[in-house]
């Protein structure tokens, strides 16, 4: 057995291998894997080094992967809850350039965060034998089990639904609402607000913990100055109106979105109060400017990145990659390594 072999563990006695072996062994991503098993034009030294990995595993493509891709289309599904959001469309370039380099084709669905909209998408997926789904869900509920039924892979971008075990990818909402908050104390700003969205959306109540968590580390109390609305502008423009309009209102706010920020931010100049006269923190990048107003902290999202590794995770599942669903948390500091949770 070779020292490579050795190092990673690949190939067991009594495991069959998979792509996500190959992949390790011959240090490229499983899309690459795909590809170069697809006929898909690769570098001539990592189409090399697949081949030998796949030679030095004994690994065989998985023959029900192989009947699968000839009873579906090559086809996938991209359903998301609101295409006008610049988040999103960065998003579903990432998902179209993995998918595209493998020789598949994405069908974009838009939903409105509407859950019979996305019902009913899903419901196309499954009638038009699409290859899989990559799901941004409307609102944690949705009825995968005719798609799943199907053999069909689905992996959770950004949301993820309730009940069922599938792919997910994610980001540090977690994470990136902490840090939001704990700029604004950095700043000196002591009356933190938190306006996020629906509370039936996991990413909402997450970023809003890392706040809590921030506000609490700081000695404040979080009380009265929480703010569910609607992922959009018109939502953000309530919760700041509600939030100014208190007897004691705070002195800065941190917004756990991009859309929702532009609306805060329509409300703070109509009242005189633009940075740096009041504290303001976003999650996510601001849309719709060549630049962001001064005095304003932005927590970048990693949203391209998202829809990549969301796409290659589906790729892994339609080449046969059978092992436990898994969780990957994308880290919103360039600098940090993703993580994966089982």
């Amino acid at each position: 057995m070779s020292r490579r072999r050795r190092q990673g563990d690949i190939g067991r006695v009594g495991r069959m291998s998979t792509i996500y072996d190959v992949a390790t062994l011959a240090g490229v991503s499983p899309a690459t894997v795909s590809r170069v098993l697809n006929g898909i034009a690769v570098s001539p030294e990592r189409a090399q080094r697949v081949r030998e990995a796949a030679k030095e595993l004994s690994f065989t493509p998985n023959r029900t992967a192989r009947s699968l891709r000839k009873q579906h289309s090559e086809v996938i599904a991209l359903v998301i809850p609101d295409i006008e959001n610049p988040f999103f469309t960065s998003v579903a370039r990432g998902v179209e350039d993995i998918a595209q380099a493998a020789g598949f084709s994405v069908v974009l669905c838009n939903t409105d965060d509407d859950p019979e909209k996305e019902a009913r998408y899903l419901r196309i997926a499954v009638s038009e034998n699409m290859a899989g789904v990559i799901l941004a869900t409307a609102g944690g509920q949705a009825d995968l089990a005719p798609l799943l039924g199907r053999g069909r892979p689905i992996v959770a971008v950004d949301r993820r639904p309730h009940g069922h075990d599938i792919d997910s990818v994610l980001l540090d909402s977690v994470a990136g609402g902490r840090d939001a908050t704990l700029a604004l104390y950095a700043q000196g700003f002591e009356r933190i607000a938190c306006i996020t969205g629906p509370s039936t959306v996991e990413t909402a109540e997450r970023r809003a913990q890392g706040w809590h968590e921030a506000v609490r580390e700081n000695g404040g109390d979080p009380g009265g100055y929480l703010r569910y609305t609607d992922f959009r502008v018109a939502g953000g423009r309530a919760a700041m109106t509600d939030l100014l309009a208190m007897e004691t209102p705070p002195d800065a706010v941190f917004v756990a979105n991009n859309l929702m920020s532009v609306g805060a931010l329509q409300i703070l100049a109509e009242h005189g109060l633009t940075p740096p006269r009041i504290g303001v923190a976003v999650f996510g990048d601001l849309p719709f400017l060549v630049q962001p107003p001064i005095g304003v902290t932005v927590i970048p999202l990693p949203a391209r990145r998202l829809g990549e590794r969301a796409a290659s995770l589906l790729l892994e599942r339609l080449e046969g990659d059978d092992q436990p669903a898994r969780t990957l948390v994308l880290s919103n500091n360039p600098g940090s390594d993703d993580r994966s949770v089982t």
